[in-house]
């Protein structure tokens, strides 16, 4: 009888994941299929019209990140919440672990590897931090979420690791840690105080913050300003891109027809570039389209949070469209040359294994906070 009793659980088991996989919200699947082909063709346009290097790399990446996206939104939400500050406490030790066995590339030391596979270990604290905040917010009272005390807990898990993100050195990725984690605090309902604090103490410690960079950031941040104070130089990476920008008018030059991508004007043009790449022969058309395909995840993932009963599954639906929305617009922005190059991938466009892991990873708890949102926890 026990065992007849475990069988029973066990098909009851297998019976709810695969009800949950086909329960998913299918048209946002649509979207981030759409939004991860369109990179693909760009990819594919970049090697000339073959799909090696990149977009037959990129394209396994994707499909793999596929089937992680629902294997994560099949587990239940429980569980993710169970998870939380162990995933945390792993990828601080990534992000030690960094020091001793990294290896560096383009003068930074910021990857490890793990069986055969280049990590990135602050994209896996990109997924942690939002897992460990909502799980925070999930035990914490309401009446608590504005002390002075309860405020600066979740500010040290944030500080933390971008204190070991800096010392890569990785200014670019610590801005965008923090902002993510910065910004769920606020949708978990800190009080406005603290931001107008946050914001007079920011800018009087400007001057202090600029002494403490190194002089390539310093260099960054004087090009964005001035880009033709060294148009070889520092300077070259975002000329050349609003040069792609602007001859790619209305329509675009056609696949294959950017001047600045094909004749490798365009630097790092695979990666963080790779809008520049696509606006140039999409057009302004094609690049407003891809936009507006952005606009609507974030907008359907939000829409997500909102339908959610407890707090743990708001804030982790929440936080997959923060990290999508912030990093889009720091991509974004800086191609086109509105803030200074930080070296932030297009999020399920540019080429790059963990970046896209790691937002399907997001999506899938998205997803999973979605399929549980009539489940209410005790705090």
């Amino acid at each position: 009888m026990r065992n007849l009793l475990n069988n029973n659980d066990l098909a009851d088991h297998r019976r709810g994941f695969s009800d949950r996989i086909w329960s998913v919200y299918w048209p946002l699947i649509v979207l981030i299929v759409c939004i991860a082909t369109l990179g693909i063709i760009a990819l594919w346009s970049v090697a000339g019209g073959s799909f090696t290097p990149y977009a037959e790399r990129q394209t396994l990446r994707f499909l793999f990140g596929l089937a992680l996206l629902f294997a994560v939104s099949a587990v239940p939400i429980r569980i993710w919440m169970t998870m939380a500050y162990p995933a945390y406490l792993a990828a601080l030790v990534a992000l030690i672990a960094v020091w001793q066995v990294g290896f560096e590339m383009g003068g930074a030391k910021r990857w490890i590897n793990l069986g055969g596979f280049s990590v990135q270990s602050s994209e896996l604290m990109k997924v942690a931090l939002v897992l460990m905040l909502a799980r925070y917010y999930q035990m914490l009272p309401p009446s608590k979420v504005s002390h002075p005390f309860w405020v600066g807990l979740p500010l040290v898990f944030i500080i933390i690791p971008i204190a070991l993100v800096l010392r890569q050195p990785d200014l670019g990725t610590a801005i965008l840690i923090a902002s993510v984690g910065l910004t769920m605090m606020f949708l978990a309902g800190v009080s406005w105080f603290y931001w107008i604090a946050l914001s007079i103490g920011g800018a009087i410690s400007a001057p202090y913050i600029w002494e403490t960079l190194r002089p390539y950031q310093k260099e960054r941040v004087l090009t964005f300003l001035d880009p033709d104070r060294d148009p070889l130089g520092a300077g070259y990476h975002i000329l050349q891109s609003k040069i792609a920008l602007g001859s790619g008018g209305f329509s675009g030059r056609g696949l294959m027809q950017g001047t600045q991508s094909q004749l490798n004007f365009l630097p790092e043009r695979h990666t963080d570039f790779l809008f520049a790449v696509f606006a140039e022969e999409a057009g302004f058309a094609g690049a407003a389209s891809l936009l507006g395909l952005y606009l609507v995840t974030a907008l359907v993932l939000m829409s997500m949070a909102v339908r959610c009963k407890s707090q743990f599954a708001r804030l982790l639906a929440s936080g997959a469209a923060i990290a999508l929305i912030i990093y889009t617009i720091v991509n974004v922005a800086m191609v086109i040359g509105m803030l200074p190059v930080v070296g932030a991938p297009l999020p399920l466009f540019s080429y790059g294994g963990t970046s896209m892991l790691t937002t399907m990873v997001l999506i899938g708890l998205a997803m999973s906070a979605y399929l549980s949102r009539d489940e209410v926890f005790r705090r």
